[in-house]
């Protein structure tokens, strides 16, 4: 850890509040490195850490032992927090999903994350219990190049870095919002639209810090601008001004304040963006300024230049930004950065943030913020995600091993239905369901059979017939099921998923989803239109130089090819990272290396529930079984 992140956390000290509360420390991986104290760091409440919305910035560096330890003062529910991007290799319990890696930590308990900050990258961290993210439980996760490893890109910016961490939020508590996704029938309540985009938790509420223009009154025909200087009477409130994103922009230390980023003229900065969304995509512009992006999910890219980036919910890039206009009197030294919804019929407005010249002699920009391109211009995200290739001779992201080596291949097709009156999302015609036992313990104890439905495998592959551009009702034979049922791969498969999108229950209705894997990076291969024909599709997937993530899009009615190695013994989530669809069952779990997992030194106190808590006086871990050869190709 460097001093800086060391400063960081002695800011966000304060006293205990009444809800829940943690402490970090890191222990460097060089022995010529004293571990430096113990920090601290989060104090949750539903929408706050440590009294703080966002969460801290935890900063450490590439090899560096993270120890997080929380305690849950919150009252009736438990919890988790997932390492968003951190592959947890040897540490499969401490990636924060309850129900598969750990159980939830329950109201005042604690439980000690420690885990490798194994690469270097923008990350972050969010609540993986409910929907505890969408109520505000995440922050960032900046892992910094040792002097040694160094990035590729390092050296070509000279000012600085700024952090980017965008959100949504609704008004809505997500207690409301989970009781209304789960009524049946016609009492189903769909979460809706957010009421604020925010960038480091900052935002507004009816109004906006910019000049409104016609695009903007096409979204809310009431936009205004926001109250500014010695008219900001709605700033004396201060209950108001507590509450977020209710009053105008001039709120003095509270999240109601613009965020403004000084940066100095001639220099080139490094902006890490990430998304921790519940719904929306997002698109991100800075007034009058080229972005040249070079990282994506940790890993990083063959650089490009664009004019905006489309960002989907789990995904992160860095980018590279030269200040380098000249201020004058219509263009005065301040820029918008401007942050509205795509892929969604767009019912709120651009979030918008400030990036000012140290030489300007305006606090604002002097024009309208851009304009988001049109929601609905699927060519344009199409056009930005294609063009993210690995970087060309980079160590870090090697190739995908030939599709000679592949063991296996499993096609998800991913449908909205009903299963008994509640609308659910489906893999293969299955929702997922979580048991009560954590699938890493089950294993590990060797209770699959008392811990969940081991009468076979999650189903994999779509119907022979199945017409994606129909809603499941009009394909014949489609019933979609309730299951916990799991993927098990051999140790060291190699594995390609194809997640083929389809109808939702609307006719020529269908969403962008972004997946995320948990415990992985994974080779992006390929997208299509349509249905994924292997005949034809599977000979173009690109296998030369395709970029490494950890969270993928599949556009409407399309298919994404993704490969990984099924290295990482554990058991790993793979799912839909927008918050309402997981919580519909939008998801599947996979099973890697059952027998190095029970290797592992799994900590007794993060299985104690389910089968595990009543089978605790007499539990030993499995013993390991001659290790199953992976599947021919």
């Amino acid at each position: 850890m460097d001093d800086r992140a060391h400063q960081q956390g002695l800011r966000w000290w304060q006293p205990a509040c009444q809800q829940c509360s943690c402490c970090y420390a890191a222990r460097s991986s060089w022995p010529s490195l004293p571990p430096p104290p113990p920090r601290p760091l989060l104090l949750l409440r539903p929408a706050g850490i440590n009294g703080r919305f966002p969460g801290p910035t935890i900063t450490a560096r590439a090899g560096d032992v993270v120890s997080v330890t929380v305690n849950n003062k919150l009252p009736t529910e438990g919890l988790v927090i997932h390492w968003h991007g951190m592959r947890q290799v040897g540490t499969p319990w401490a990636d924060g999903t309850a129900s598969i890696s750990q159980c939830a930590i329950n109201p005042g308990d604690s439980f000690t994350y420690e885990f490798v900050a194994d690469k270097p990258g923008t990350f972050f961290y969010h609540g993986h219990f409910g929907m505890q993210r969408a109520a505000g439980l995440y922050g960032s996760l900046i892992v910094d190049a040792t002097p040694e490893q160094d990035e590729p890109y390092r050296k070509d910016y000279d000012g600085g870095e700024l952090n980017v961490l965008l959100s949504d939020w609704y008004h809505e508590n997500v207690y409301a919002q989970a009781a209304g996704l789960e009524r049946k029938d016609k009492h189903f309540e769909w979460i809706g639209e957010p009421q604020t985009i925010l960038i480091n938790g900052r935002g507004q509420y009816e109004c906006m810090l910019g000049k409104v223009t016609r695009y903007h009154r096409g979204i809310d025909r009431y936009a205004k601008t926001c109250v500014r200087g010695k008219e900001a009477k709605l700033c004396r409130d201060e209950e108001r001004c507590l509450r977020r994103s209710e009053c105008g922009p001039y709120c003095p230390e509270s999240q109601c304040a613009p965020v403004v980023f000084d940066v100095e003229p001639g220099k080139t900065y490094r902006l890490r963006i990430a998304s921790t969304t519940t719904l929306s995509a997002l698109n991100l512009q800075v007034q009058g300024h080229e972005l040249t992006v070079v990282e994506a999910d940790g890993n990083p890219v063959e650089p490009f230049k664009v004019t905006d980036i489309d960002i989907y919910s789990g995904e992160s890039y860095s980018v590279l930004l030269r200040t380098n206009n000249t201020p004058t009197f219509y263009r005065p030294g301040a820029f918008w950065i401007s942050v509205g919804v795509r892929g969604r019929h767009p019912k709120t407005l651009p979030a918008t943030a400030v990036l000012r010249y140290t030489n300007s002699k305006f606090q604002w920009p002097g024009s309208a913020p851009p304009e988001t391109p049109a929601w609905d211009d699927i060519d344009h995200s199409k056009s930005f995600t294609y063009r993210i290739k690995a970087l060309r001779n980079a160590t870090t992201a090697p190739p995908p091993p030939k599709s000679a080596a592949l063991n296996r291949t499993i096609v998800m097709l991913n449908t909205q239905t009903l299963v008994g009156g509640q609308v659910k999302w489906a893999i293969n015609n299955v929702s997922l369901t979580l048991p009560a036992t954590p699938y890493l313990g089950a294993y590990f104890y060797g209770l699959q059979d008392r811990a969940f439905d081991v009468a076979g495998e999650a189903p994999d592959g779509i119907p022979e017939g199945y017409n994606v551009s129909r809603p499941p009702g009009e394909n014949e034979g489609y019933a979609a099921r309730l299951s916990d049922r799991v993927y098990e791969l051999p140790h060291g498969a190699l594995v390609d998923v194809v997640l083929q999108n389809a109808d939702m229950m609307r006719e020529k209705a269908s969403e962008t989803h972004p997946w995320h894997l948990h415990g992985h990076d994974f080779w992006v291969l390929g997208y299509g239109d349509g249905r994924y024909d292997a005949g034809r599709d599977f000979a173009r997937l690109n296998t030369e130089d395709p970029p490494l993530r950890n969270t993928v899009v599949v556009f409407p009615h399309g298919w994404t090819a993704l490969r990984f190695v099924a290295d990482n013994a554990g058991a790993w989530a793979f799912h839909c990272h927008i918050e309402p669809h997981l919580h519909m069952g939008m998801g599947a779990v996979l099973i890697e290396g059952v027998n190095k997992m029970r290797e592992l030194n799994v900590p007794r106190e993060a299985m104690m529930c389910g089968v595990i808590s009543t089978s605790a006086a007499v539990m030993t871990p499995a013993t390991p079984s001659t290790a199953a050869p992976a599947s021919a190709p």
